[in-house]
């Protein structure tokens, strides 16, 4: 996989957060995975992350085109 196809880390915050700016992004056609530790610990039965951690991740590529769309949200 080329370098700005990866999945970087975009904003970490509340789960409401992400599902809202990962909204303003799609309506931009930015793409983004939502990763949550602690979601996925309970799912294997552990505890991992805390249930205000979840993190953002976007395509390198589009990491220029999403921060002011990012700095709009958390206004």
């Amino acid at each position: 996989m080329e370098k700005d196809e990866q999945f970087i880390d975009f904003f970490t915050g509340s789960e409401i957060m992400i599902m809202g700016l990962n909204r303003h992004l799609a309506a931009e056609n930015i793409f983004g995975i939502v990763q949550n530790d602690f979601n996925s610990g309970n799912l294997a039965g552990f505890v991992g992350g805390t249930i205000d951690t979840v993190r953002l991740k976007i395509r390198a590529k589009d990491f220029e085109k999403a921060q002011p769309i990012l700095e709009a949200f958390l206004k």
